[in-house]
């Protein structure tokens, strides 16, 4: 049976679709690199829009990135409200993603767990196998 989705969530996806392409085709400013759009929330009353991004680089380069997309929110939402139909085109909040940074130390702290638990008893794999 398909998922019924909410009109927040269809144009939470629609926004992020066509900021991708705005970001990538009409952005100009040099501060804004390599963008990964990871979603966008919607507020119910379809006025304000949270948008999560990533983007490879350093603390610096993040900062600049974040800096850029929010000097654009402007451009962006006014973009946005020719190439989509909407009453209320939402005000754009940028936010930085860090789940993938996030669940890499993690990763990262398992395996050393690991790895020290195999270094403290070694004899625990023989008896496995």
């Amino acid at each position: 049976m398909p998922r019924d989705f909410s009109r927040t969530e269809r144009v939470g996806d629609q926004i992020q679709r066509e900021l991708a392409e705005l970001i990538r085709m009409e952005l100009k400013d040099p501060r804004v690199g390599m963008v990964t759009l990871a979603g966008v929330e919607v507020s119910r009353d379809l006025a304000h829009a949270k948008v999560w991004f990533t983007v490879l680089g350093s603390e610096q380069q993040i900062a600049d990135t974040t800096e850029g997309l929010q000097r654009a929110a402007g451009f962006l939402r006014r973009e946005l409200g020719r190439r989509m139909r909407l009453r209320t085109v939402p005000h754009l909040h940028f936010q930085y993603d860090d789940t993938q940074e996030k669940g890499a130390r993690l990763s990262a702290l398992i395996d050393k767990a690991v790895a020290e638990d195999r270094a403290q008893h070694p004899d625990d794999d023989e008896d496995r196998s």
